[in-house]
C-alpha cells in the first residue's frame, strides 16, 4: 500500500486488532499483577481469572475495560480456533500449545473388577512453557521450598519446647 492509498475498513480493523493484541500480550508478560509481585505462599494463592487480567491491563494502559475484554476474548478465540484446526500456537517467551492425539488405552471399572474396555484416543492440547516462564516458575519453586522449610523448622521448634 502506498502513501495516500485508502485501505479497506476491514484491513484497518484487522491491523488495529493485531496491534492491540501484540500490545496486550507484551504487557501481560512484563507487568505481572501487583498482588503477585511479592513472595507467594500457599495461603495467599488465588486463581487469576480473565476478569483480573482485563482489570489489570485496563488500569495499566488506561484503556476502557470493555475494549480490553474484547481484545483478550478475541485473542483466546484465535488461539482456540487455531488449536481446533490442528495448528500449533507459539507465543514467544510464554510457551507453545500443541494439539495432539492421545493413544487408546484400556480402562477398568472398579465396581466390576473383571470387566475392561477400550478408552478411545481423543484430541488434547499439550503446553510447553517458554524459557522466561520456566525460569520464573523455577524461582517460585525455590521460594515455596524455602517457605516450607521455614515452616517445618518453626513446627519442630514448637514441638521441642513442649
Amino acid at each position: 500500500m502506498k502513501i495516500g492509498d485508502v485501505a479497506p475498513p476491514q484491513t484497518l480493523a484487522n491491523e488495529a486488532l493485531e496491534y492491540w493484541l501484540q500490545k496486550v500480550a507484551f504487557l501481560c508478560l512484563i507487568w505481572p499483577p501487583a498482588e503477585s509481585q511479592g513472595t507467594i505462599t500457599k495461603i495467599d494463592m488465588a486463581k487469576l481469572t480473565k476478569r483480573d487480567i482485563v482489570v489489570s491491563i485496563s488500569n495499566q494502559t488506561g484503556m476502557v475495560q470493555h475494549q480490553v475484554f474484547d481484545v483478550v476474548q478475541k485473542t483466546l478465540d484465535k488461539i482456540t480456533d487455531s488449536l481446533a484446526n490442528n495448528i500449533p500456537v507459539e507465543l514467544r517467551n510464554f510457551g507453545v500449545f500443541l494439539p495432539r492425539l492421545t493413544r487408546p488405552r484400556i480402562g477398568r471399572n472398579p465396581n466390576q473388577p473383571g470387566s475392561s474396555f477400550v478408552i478411545p484416543s481423543r484430541a488434547t492440547v499439550k503446553f510447553k512453557a517458554g524459557k522466561i516462564m520456566r525460569q520464573r516458575v523455577e524461582k517460585l519453586s525455590r521460594q515455596l521450598k524455602e517457605a516450607d522449610e521455614r515452616k517445618v523448622k518453626v513446627g519442630v521448634g514448637a514441638h521441642a519446647g513442649e
